[in-house]
């Protein structure tokens, strides 16, 4: 092995989740014990991503924990910790400049290590970079460290973060189910999901099917082209079996032609020239109001998704922490260029073990739900799928409260 000597720097790019600190906790943990050997000097933590670091905005993570009884809190702590950013970064033959700065600070703060927790764009920054420093002979250990509630990251069986949106989005969606089960009177309930181009969260919403019998009616997806006809049928044949339709629907679902059911509102695109969606449920409220004529409303669980930390998955704290560490120990070992994935093993016993993969097989893909987890008609999923989840959501990690409220840890 080929022991690099300097120090270390993380990042958190993209949305939030109720995870990614436990991953960033991971990663001090690991930092400690390569301090303890001599290998890392300290970690830095960049504020806002790689916008911050193009700023020098750093903390010295190492110096913050010393006292590691507060990583038991930033385990439980929503939101990223260290801020968050959405900076795209040019593509090399149209570098501005912005990858000589970056090496410029490297070079500064001795920094040999490069860990960076986040989704899809925040892998294709780890691609760039990467690809900077090889061409340009400076040794250094990129890794890219998996995040996103939309689970859409290939390489990984599942990201940090999913399967606490999942045990949220479950647990409302059999809320409602039976705070609309108390009338009479035949309604259809709209909940809307988050999920651009994968429908990983909104197939979550059928979980309580396995707990207590009662799923949402119709559960639509990106993966399948939305009819506005077939859903009708499909609405009124549910209201002719129980007067309470409950229906969950991911904000990306698109008509035949490729358009956005929720594209009628808003319109515009974020930084990485992705449509900013919001409002699917509403229109399909609209419609259903105006073809079916019943009581209807929609419910959109929006941001609550990723940030609902007082009711995360045990499992998925446990695995956050555990794929920040490991890949610090991959990264002293010698990886670069990879992301730390999750791999299901084999067997009736559900295990989890890391692995590092080429960042080149992930960066810039989508995992969508696969068909076998769909059903034929398109509008609910199966039981593999709710097989594949199931483990994702199981236990409650202890949160500590003070005066009824978490406590949460705040890097000043």
């Amino acid at each position: 092995m080929n022991v690099l000597y300097g120090n270390a720097v993380v990042g958190q790019s993209g949305g939030p989740t109720a995870a990614i600190n436990a991953t960033l906790s991971g990663i001090i943990k690991g930092a400690f014990e390569a301090q303890k050997k001599g290998v890392i000097g300290t970690l830095y933590g960049m504020r806002n991503g790689v916008e911050g670091l193009l700023e020098e905005r750093l903390v010295d993570l190492l110096s913050e924990f010393e006292d590691k009884t507060k990583l038991s809190i930033l385990e439980s702590t929503p939101a990223a910790a260290l801020g968050s950013c959405r900076k795209k970064l040019p593509k090399l033959e149209e570098n501005d400049g912005t990858y000589e700065r970056l090496l410029e600070i490297f070079k500064k703060y001795n920094i040999r290590y490069f860990f960076y927790i986040g989704g899809n764009d925040s892998m294709d920054t780890v691609s760039k970079l990467s690809a900077f420093t090889a061409e340009n002979g400076y040794e250094m250990r990129i890794m890219g460290v998996p995040k996103t509630i939309d689970n859409d990251l290939v390489g990984t069986d599942h990201t940090p973060g999913f399967g606490s949106a999942a045990k949220y989005i479950a647990t409302t969606v059999k809320e409602i189910i039976r705070d609309c089960a108390v009338y009479t009177k035949k309604a259809v309930t709209i909940v809307e999901i988050m999920g651009r181009d994968a429908g990983w969260l909104t197939a979550a919403s059928a979980l309580p099917k396995l707990s207590s019998g009662e799923g949402p009616d119709l559960i639509y997806l990106p993966e399948r082209t939305f009819d506005l006809q077939r859903f009708f049928a499909d609405v009124r044949k549910k209201l002719e079996e129980h007067p309470n339709v409950v229906v969950t629907v991911s904000e990306g679902i698109r008509f035949a032609d490729g358009k956005y059911v929720g594209e009628g509102i808003g319109g515009t695109v974020d930084a990485f020239g992705h449509k900013q969606l919001s409002g699917a449920g509403k229109v399909l409220e609209m419609a259903v109001k105006e073809e079916i004529g019943c009581k209807v409303r929609s419910v959109e669980l929006n941001i609550s998704q990723r940030c609902a930390s007082h009711i995360s998955s045990r499992a998925d704290i446990t695995e956050s922490v555990s794929v920040g560490k490991n890949a610090l120990k991959a990264a002293v070992r010698g990886q670069s260029g990879c992301m730390m994935c999750m791999v299901r093993e084999e067997g009736r016993q559900y295990s989890i073990k890391a692995k590092p993969k080429p960042i080149s097989e992930i960066a810039n893909k989508v995992k969508n739900v696969p068909d076998n987890f769909i059903n034929a008609e398109g509008n609910y999923v199966t039981d593999e799928c709710l097989a594949y989840i199931l483990p994702l959501v199981k236990g409650e990690f202890k949160v500590k409260f003070r005066d009824g409220l978490p406590v949460h840890y705040v890097i000043k």
